[in-house]
């Protein structure tokens, strides 16, 4: 049975188009990791949780920023691995140096009976859409092609994708 996410795709426009704001997840496994690393801050759900309370809690959670006021317009939904994630987009602007992620246990080393505490997230950014597209995990690039076209603007490639041609 899969499991469900819910989570918020923060954007903002400005001079240089649009940006998506994405949270990088802590801990050692991701720690040298960037190209394809990066997600939308969001969280897991059960049935007795609505899933935009789930996305707004798990928004403060890896981020310390409460949800900026605006209209949360449902984008859609993707399935990658044993996940359905399930977002809204929100217009809106955070300090990404200043976030603050609550902490997750994990054995680490793994198989060591060791536990170890690191934050969830350990750094967000601001990115232009064809970036955004290299940074996220590859089961959330469709989330970029749901913005574009919820905008009205003209679809991006992803950096690495615009030198192969």
């Amino acid at each position: 049975m899969p499991k469900h996410s819910a989570g918020i795709l923060l954007y903002r426009k400005g001079g240089a188009g649009v940006e998506v704001f994405l949270v990088h997840p802590g801990g050692p496994f991701w720690a040298r990791k960037d190209v394809a690393a990066w997600s939308v801050p969001k969280g897991e759900y059960d049935e007795s949780e609505e899933a935009l309370a789930a996305a707004q809690r798990e928004f403060t959670e890896e981020t310390s920023f409460a949800v900026p006021a605006g209209e949360l317009q449902e984008l859609g939904q993707v399935k990658y691995g044993n996940k359905i994630l399930r977002v809204w987009a929100l217009e809106g602007s955070v300090d990404a140096r200043r976030i603050k992620s609550n902490t997750v246990t994990i054995e680490w080393p793994p198989k060591t009976g060791r536990k170890q505490e690191f934050p969830e997230v350990d750094r967000a950014g601001w990115y232009p859409l064809a970036a955004a597209k290299e940074k996220l995990v590859k089961g959330q690039v469709p989330l970029i092609a749901m913005l574009e076209e919820r905008l009205g603007v003209e679809p991006t490639e992803a950096p690495s994708q615009l030198s192969l041609l």
